[in-house]
């Protein structure tokens, strides 16, 4: 018995130390975190609990059967976070680069099946250098096992990424597939095919940094959602989204404390909204002082920001916020941000969050980039998901809402629950000076002089701004559940919210719609 202890603990310690103490000394020199450091300050303390910790590779090509290391890479396991249950497996760089094996692999597949079974969020902390070579197709037929569960998974438990390294070739689709992708500013990087492959290819001088680092795609792609500075930001940004998720696609969002009253009013909101129309304000000070003590978790902050997306409470609970943003591109919605909106509204709906809007939008973005690039079919992405969404949704309108962007942007035609105004808002096709452009351009060409014609114009313009751009016409249609004062803003949302509580909605029974991809 004594031997067999021995041996244990020995493998256990083989497990443990990984690559060895050089290799996480290199790691630290970089400015990253051991794989085993990363978990310990992803989960609540000393709740860790590691499976398949003397997994070995069983590959004996190159050598490789004279380098075995107990639990081959990876490390897997759950534990807590904030009291509740969580997987995780983190890639061990110190070990082969961290490269995806057969064995590790189904260490991972076997992780994601037990957090469909039980219900709870996954956590991937990638830093690989890929499919392990040496084993070939096996390495291969691992990550295609891993983007079965990731889709298997969509839309029933919360899954996130880090990537705190490298995540290259195959290894991007696994992260792409999750919900949410987090990366760290200097020391991550994802791309298809790297730097050396593209100059040989297409002749680009470009480096990883620009090709895949954490600020391309924060700014540019906008396939991942958050970016940190370093490893330990990274893994507390993730502990603060996860605050917000209910656990499984069937439980309810965490509900905190708050010593907010649900009946505050707020004077500052009545003057928020420029008294000229072309006037910018930043929607994110609305947002912040309508929802639970100011605080709202922004989700890709940094692309497409002509509009916000993220989380807060509201009366304790989560919601998701879509609001478009008057101070970039005046708010209009293009290709990013319909995407960007579309796909968060969707992930709400998943997971039971209700949806609240608040909605400033002149139009969609004209121009033939747009239109060549495929804004009626992206933008059919975000009406979609707002028809689709069966969560209680309550729209705010604070100033414009146009056309077809009208539409789109959680209106009652979209089974909107609770649609709102602000007293400011202009509900119309168009603004008024094109709208008069086009009405009346008879009698602006009949003018005989330049003075005439300016003098007659800005007299149809008030005329039309009196008579339709104002939220009282779609008030009267119902289309406007009411018009109220904006520092009542919160004390209404909350109130529609806890009536909306025991909500039921339904959609015609189909396998799965065919969302314009």
């Amino acid at each position: 018995m004594s031997d067999r202890l021995d041996e244990l603990r020995r493998r256990h310690a083989n497990a443990e130390a990984g690559g060895g103490e050089e290799r996480r000394e290199r790691q630290h020199a970089e400015g990253k975190l051991s794989a085993r450091e990363r978990i310990d300050l992803l989960l609540d303390e000393g709740t860790f609990v590691e499976t398949d910790k003397l997994v070995r590779h069983r590959c004996n090509d190159f050598g490789m059967e004279d380098q075995v290391v107990d639990g081959d890479g990876f490390i897997t396991g759950y534990g807590l976070i904030h009291g509740r249950t969580a997987y995780v497996f983190a890639q061990d760089f110190t070990v082969f680069g961290g490269s995806l094996s057969e064995t590790n692999a189904k260490k991972i597949v076997k992780i994601m099946e037990l957090a469909l079974k039980t219900g709870a969020p996954v956590i991937g902390l990638n830093d690989s250098g890929g499919a392990r070579i040496q084993e070939g197709v096996l390495s291969l037929a691992g990550y295609a096992d891993i983007f079965l569960r990731n889709t298997l998974g969509s839309g029933v438990i919360p899954q996130i990424s880090a990537i705190m390294g490298p995540c290259a070739g195959g290894a991007v689709y696994s992260p792409a597939l999750t919900d949410f992708t987090f990366m760290v500013d200097g020391s991550s990087y994802m791309f298809i095919t790297g730097p050396e492959v593209i100059k040989t290819v297409t002749h680009e001088d470009v480096t990883k940094e620009q090709l895949g680092g954490a600020l391309t795609h924060n700014t540019v792609s906008g396939v991942a959602h958050f970016l940190a500075h370093d490893d330990t930001e990274c893994l507390q940004m993730i502990r603060e989204l996860l605050s917000y998720l209910p656990q499984n696609n069937r439980d309810e969002c965490p509900h905190r404390a708050s010593d907010d009253p649900g009946d505050r009013e707020d004077v500052a909101l009545d003057s928020v909204v420029p008294p000229a129309s072309n006037l910018p304000y930043n929607i994110k000070d609305v947002i912040r002082r309508v929802v639970d003590d100011g605080k709202f978790l922004e989700v890709q902050a940094l692309w497409a920001r002509n509009i916000v997306i993220g989380f807060a409470r509201m009366d304790g609970r989560s919601v998701g916020v879509v609001a478009n943003q008057p101070e970039h591109l005046a708010g209009c919605l293009d290709i990013d941000s319909s995407t960007k909106a579309a796909r968060f509204v969707r992930f709400c709906d998943a997971f039971n969050i209700p949806i609240l809007t608040f909605e400033d939008v002149p139009g969609f973005l004209p121009g033939t980039a747009q239109e060549f690039g495929g804004i009626i079919r992206h933008g059919a992405k975000l009406l979609y998901a707002y028809a689709e969404a069966t969560v209680p949704k309550i729209t705010v309108i604070t100033r414009k809402a146009y056309g077809g962007a009208y539409c789109v942007m959680g209106s009652k035609h979209l089974r909107c629950d609770v649609n709102l105004a602000w007293p400011s808002a202009e509900i119309a096709v168009m603004g008024a000076e094109g709208a008069v452009s086009i009405v009346y351009r008879r009698e602006l060409g009949a003018a005989a002089t330049p003075e005439e014609q300016d003098s007659v114009r800005r007299a149809k313009i008030a005329e039309f701004e009196e008579r339709f751009a104002n939220p009282f016409v779609a008030a009267e249609h119902g289309f406007i559940d009411d018009v109220i004062e904006p520092r009542q803003t919160r004390p209404y949302v909350i109130r529609a919210l806890r009536m909306l509580a025991t909500k039921v909605d339904t959609m015609p029974r189909k396998k799965h719609g065919n969302i314009p991809l």
